[in-house]
């Protein structure tokens, strides 16, 4: 038997240029906007980095990454990361 989480109904004020964009979305992601929006505050509030990164955030807010990183392509980015 799973858990349920308790949902509370509340409100906000938003930009309604924003509201269309997010209904546009979530349409798009074939999801309620309701559940759209609370997926995008999830990962924001609880999206936290592991060790690994990090330290690879530290590094590069420090300089301390000399090789050059290649954009032209997925594929190449990653390796050019990788080196």
């Amino acid at each position: 038997m799973e858990a349920r989480t308790i949902k509370k109904q509340t409100a906000f004020r938003l930009d309604g240029s924003l509201i269309d964009k997010l209904k546009a979305e979530a349409k798009r992601a074939n999801r309620s906007l309701s559940n759209y929006v609370e997926c995008i505050l999830m990962d924001s509030v609880y999206n936290e980095p592991n060790e690994t990164t990090i330290e690879a955030i530290k590094e590069a807010r420090a300089g301390k990454f000399a090789g050059t990183v290649n954009t032209g392509s997925m594929e190449a980015f990653i390796k050019s990361c990788e080196e």
